[in-house]
């Protein structure tokens, strides 16, 4: 059912295929179980590969191939769900301290274009709408515009001529999400990435709630809505329509808002990446020190950009959540520590923000001292910060990873900071595709 003019995939759906998304709790299961299977056997090949050149093969060497990465990756877009959403966090937050060619393949389920066959996207439709929901459409494209881990975007005109997007849920999602959360830990513990004397208990419940939360479209349109709100009066936004006759637990209606990805814009003149950059960095800081809400997925396909007018379209609202004055008053602390360039307080500031623990200051203080004399240097000047330039991550990583491998320093920060981090290093390795220019002192002294 579609007579939309446009009836043609979009740039990010070019080359889709579809894919029945296993819904129940055994066939999630099995999907699990067929992964564990490829990487062992994937960890033999290399394995015996190695032993053939006369190498003495390490078990993580033979888990972190492109192959097992590759079967990784193949068997998240699959199952979707909370499954490819955790898979899209790993990619998105250990980039750089994955080797080159394991995060690119781990990068590409931030784009995976797998969509359900129309027999399914109709059960889910009827579930929701009625066996007559074709009634209420002028034209309904079938073909998604877009499809990510939770959902497909579609997009339809209504009887009395409104352009909307429909998000449709994929069906099994909202109830799989405490077995596939716990099923991908189990994965990266047997893989080695995570280590088994850290405890992510509370990690794991606070993911369990937050994307629960994705699930809940009713819910998202209100977030939609508090955005709305919050934002009124600043035009360099766009925020798409809650269309509340439409929407359903598992379907979020909205208007149709024009605009191309975000990060297409990476050949774009620098003086056009620099000001999207900084108007995206603003906001962040505004989410953190102004609005008390913030969106916690940095997911890049998130935000769109129209370049008529030069407004930034925000997309998904299922990840954003509030910010407690808690967390708000611990980055303030940290942040004037960090503009002061004053490294003890940065320490402190740190520590009690529950970013590092005491046992890591005490061990490591002139690896530690490092890292906060390299971020100083390279944040606090009163000068445009080169995104494009990443000569200090590897230095920043190689400190890091030094600490990382000493158990008695293992530490998580807080959940909701862990949330709220993915936001900031998101929007800042945006800034690096775009390799943008951008005065984040002077961003962060106005905010705060």
């Amino acid at each position: 059912m579609s007579d939309d003019p446009s009836d043609k995939p979009s740039q990010r759906m070019n080359g889709a295929r579809q894919r029945s998304v296993p819904s129940g709790r055994i066939s999630r299961l099995s999907g699990f179980g067929r992964l564990a299977g490829g990487v062992a056997g994937g960890m033999l090949a290399e394995g015996a590969r190695r032993l053939a050149k006369g190498e003495i093969p390490k078990v993580e060497d033979m888990l972190l191939t492109p192959g097992n990465a590759m079967r990784l990756a193949d068997r998240l877009a699959h199952l979707r769900g909370a499954a490819m959403k955790l898979g899209q966090m790993i990619s998105m937050d250990a980039g750089d301290m994955l080797p080159p060619e394991l995060a690119t393949i781990l990068a590409s389920l931030r784009d995976r274009a797998n969509f359900m066959p129309a027999r399914q996207l109709d059960g889910v439709l009827k579930e929701q709408w009625g066996n007559d929901w074709r009634g209420q459409f002028k034209w309904f494209n079938p073909r998604p515009i877009a499809a990510a881990s939770i959902g497909q975007v579609h997009k339809a005109m209504t009887r009395d001529g409104q352009l909307l997007a429909i998000k449709v849920q994929y069906p099994g999602v909202a109830d799989s999400v405490d077995s596939d959360v716990d099923n991908v830990a189990t994965l990266l513990r047997i893989s080695g990435v995570l280590p088994e004397e850290l405890d992510i208990s509370g990690l794991l419940e606070a993911a369990k709630v937050q994307l629960k939360e994705e699930a809940d479209y009713v819910r998202e349109g209100q977030q939609m809505q508090l955005y709305t709100a919050k934002l009124a009066g600043d035009d360099g936004f766009v925020i798409p329509t809650l269309h509340e006759g439409l929407t359903r637990e598992h379907i979020l209606a909205m208007s149709f808002e024009e605009g191309v990805p975000i990060d297409s814009l990476e050949s774009e003149p620098q003086e056009q990446r620099d000001a999207v950059a900084q108007r995206m960095m603003r906001l962040v800081a505004r989410e953190l020190f102004e609005l008390g809400v913030m969106q916690t997925d940095p997911n890049f396909a998130n935000f769109h950009y129209r370049p008529a007018t030069g407004q930034i379209v925000l997309l998904d609202f299922g990840a954003a959540r509030d910010v407690s004055p808690s967390i708000t008053e611990g980055y303030r602390a940290l942040i004037k520590a960090g503009l002061a360039g004053d490294a003890e307080d940065i320490k402190l500031a740190a520590k009690s923000a529950g970013f590092v623990n005491q046992a890591a200051l005490d061990r490591h203080p002139e690896r530690i001292g490092k890292m906060i004399d390299i971020i100083v240097g390279e944040m606090s000047q009163d000068a445009p910060f080169d995104f494009g330039d990443r000569s200090f991550v590897p230095l920043l990583r190689d400190e890091g990873m030094a600490i990382a491998e000493d158990k008695k320093s293992w530490h998580l920060p807080p959940p909701d900071s862990i949330f709220i981090q993915r936001k900031v290093s998101g929007t800042a390795l945006l800034g690096a595709r775009l390799k943008s220019r951008v005065n984040i002192r002077r961003i962060l002294e106005e905010v705060l």
